[in-house]
């Protein structure tokens, strides 16, 4: 474990040792090569080259320098610990509000996923981008403890143009918040007559707050209190499998709601 770590420190100490490692990992060069695309100096390639030749890390053929296989472990190793790395400093300040206990992926694949904050210029920034999302897509698709009253009348606006489809899971908490509302109430019926949008209710209660619109996974976070702290979206791959297979499953387990039903 020692040596483990004092190899992490060699790497870690010098950013022109993990670039010339990475380069080399991904094809031969030669050092003028290396310099020119790591700016590193002479002197301090041939050092870190030197150490490098020690390690069994890289080898020199025919004027070139080519990593080995226990290099290119060592450079793709390294390479997923600095992304791990950056990905947690990403979402270090929103993790306790994400429910990962019902996120089936691993968290990695937030790593190029666009985090929205509230601001003191822009408190409902999260929600605002929940709805930038909802005008431009073609088809929305969500699961949700709660529906919020600026998501349901741009919906409603869009599905009723024939400009959207629209399929959702409420929890019963949700629909019951809603159906206090004449305003909303109203919306909601104009939703349930429209032959794009479906509406379905699950009693057991979601415990998220999740929107696939198009290709993009957007998640609105709350604390404790219900109060709004974050969003996050991604159009990750696995994000994407995950949002489709929650969804899936809802749908199949809640109760569709009707016009009648509703207006009872």
């Amino acid at each position: 474990m020692e040596s483990a770590l004092e190899e992490i420190e060699f790497l870690a100490l010098s950013s022109n040792r993990v670039e010339v490692l990475g380069h080399l990992a991904s094809g031969r060069h030669t050092r003028t090569e290396l310099a020119d695309a790591t700016g590193a100096s002479q002197a301090t390639l041939g050092r870190i080259l030197g150490d490098f030749e020690d390690r069994s890390w890289v080898r020199r053929e025919e004027g070139q320098y080519v990593a080995t296989a226990t290099g290119r472990l060592v450079a793709e190793g390294f390479t997923d610990l600095l992304d791990i790395l950056e990905t947690e400093s990403e979402l270090r300040d929103i993790v306790r509000y994400l429910p990962t206990h019902a996120m089936d992926f691993d968290l990695q694949h937030l790593a190029d996923a666009t985090i929205t904050v509230p601001s003191q210029t822009r408190p409902n920034a999260p929600v605002q981008r929940l709805l930038d999302l909802e005008r431009s897509a073609d088809e929305i698709r969500a699961f949700s403890h709660a529906f919020n009253e600026q998501s349901l009348a741009v919906i409603e606006d869009r599905v009723t143009a024939g400009e959207q489809t629209f399929r959702v899971v409420l929890s019963q908490s949700a629909v019951d918040a809603l159906a206090g509302s004449a305003d909303l109430r109203q919306r909601l019926a104009s939703l349930l007559d429209a032959d794009d949008a479906a509406v379905r209710v699950r009693e057991d209660g979601i415990p998220l707050a999740v929107t696939i619109a198009d290709d993009v996974v957007h998640l609105l976070l709350r604390d404790e209190n219900g109060v709004l702290q974050a969003s996050v979206d991604t159009d990750d791959a696995a994000v994407r499998s995950w949002a489709h297979d929650t969804f899936d499953h809802y749908w199949r387990a809640a109760t569709p709601l009707s016009v009648e039903e509703f207006e009872e």
